[in-house]
């Protein structure tokens, strides 16, 4: 087992206090977007190995079948295949979608062979992994995700009482609900002249008007606020608000649109960057090839529930089997609990403190702190708070059904 040193990751719709907040330390001024835990190369946590610190892909390149054992060392080949976040967002996130694996590993060979550099701030495809991706709540966090029903898209446009945005209602309402959606986004990333401006000032209204759609105007409101004449204002409209009280997870498979808008939460995903970007972002945006990738369906978010698993865990069950994610939380009165995995894990703590015991090692965990245990290493929890832990479900249980927590007044 080994203690995990993260670096900050400084994005500018970080949050300047809710990681300070969360750890302890005191806040430098600077937005803190990220803390990331794992092994991808772009920002690989470190561990101490050989008298001084390692990178973990590095550690794990070096030895792939003792770090991750030879089952999941079959399955995923030499690396870690989870990779978990600290996010803390203060400001709109890029809206932005995710390929799946078939078409992560076409547009990185494809990018390869142009001769496109891994670093190129144009490069869409960095990795040829897909990235579902699910984050759970550490506080109130609040994004947006998938497509309303087309009707539903219009009676909101209709609700802020804009002539120009008629012609798009109407669309939407004439259906068929895939083409209706598809074209209505698209035409919305390339609108005509004065259009984000007469909707952002319509949503500041709507935003203080009693009615159905005031919430998510709000919403709105905040996003056209941070991203002024940015085309994805007008594209955000047509995704679901959705809010997230502490413990809540959202999970977001491949092609879904989405965008944190603020909150601090636990993210887990597969070990990928791939990022398609439309708007809300000084980043690359290729809405084209995102086009290609977005899946125009209409549907509930799905926000897999927790189920009781061994040892008191709560699992938030998910449709893939590059990571399983469990939260314990733990009352001091219990005795230590064993964590055994045939694969890596990393734990994390995120309230309290949590001792945890390896074969050797041994750490006491506070908020934020976290460590990394290869592959068959038994790692013992007590104290008192919540830890986190990821790993790869067992290959006879992945992938499982989401079971998912519909409550409508909180999806607009």
């Amino acid at each position: 087992m080994d203690r995990l040193h993260t670096s900050v990751r400084r994005y500018a719709w970080g949050s300047t206090t809710a990681l300070p907040d969360l750890t302890g330390e005191a806040p430098d001024g600077t937005p803190q977007a990220e803390l990331w835990m794992g092994a991808h190369p772009v920002a690989p946590s470190l561990v101490e190995r050989a008298g001084g610190l390692r990178p973990l892909d590095e550690v794990i390149a070096a030895d792939p079948a003792g770090e991750l054992g030879d089952a999941l060392l079959r399955r995923f080949g030499p690396r870690l295949p989870f990779l978990v976040k600290l996010l803390a967002a203060d400001a709109p996130l890029s809206l932005q979608v995710h390929p799946d694996a078939a078409q992560a590993a076409a547009g990185y060979a494809r990018e390869d062979a142009e001769g496109v550099p891994l670093d190129a701030p144009h490069r869409n495809y960095r990795d040829a992994q897909h990235k579902p991706e699910m984050v759970v709540a550490l506080g109130p966090f609040e994004g947006l995700c998938g497509f309303r029903p087309p009707r539903q898209c219009a009676d909101l446009l209709d609700a802020l009482g804009v002539a120009e945005l008629a012609g798009f209602s109407a669309g939407l309402r004439a259906g068929p609900g895939e083409r209706a959606l598809r074209e209505a986004f698209s035409a919305f990333l390339a609108p005509p002249p004065g259009l984000v401006a007469a909707v952002a000032g319509a949503l500041a209204t709507a935003a203080g008007r009693p009615g159905p759609w005031r919430e998510a105007c709000a919403a709105y409101d905040r996003v056209a606020r941070a991203r002024p004449g940015d085309p994805g204002v007008l594209a955000a409209l047509m995704l679901r608000y959705v809010r997230l009280a502490p413990g809540e997870a959202l999970f977001l498979g491949a092609g879904v649109p989405h965008a944190y808008l603020r909150g601090l939460g636990l993210e887990v995903m597969a070990a990928s960057d791939n990022v398609l970007r439309c708007g809300l972002t000084g980043k690359h945006v290729d809405v084209p090839e995102l086009l290609r990738v977005v899946r125009f369906a209409a549907g509930e978010p799905e926000e897999p529930r927790p189920v009781r698993g061994g040892d008191g865990e709560q699992v938030y069950p998910v449709p893939v089997d590059d990571f399983r994610l469990s939260r314990l939380v733990l009352d001091g009165r219990s005795g230590a609990r064993a964590l055994r995995g045939d694969a890596p894990q990393i734990f994390v703590c995120t309230e309290g403190r949590v001792d945890v015991a390896g074969v050797a090692e041994q750490a006491a965990l506070t908020p934020g702190r976290s460590v990394y245990a290869p592959a068959g290493e038994e790692v013992r929890a007590s104290g008192r708070g919540t830890l986190f832990r990821v790993t790869v479900p067992a290959p006879a249980a992945a992938p499982t059904p989401v079971p998912t927590l519909r409550r409508k007044l909180n999806r607009h």
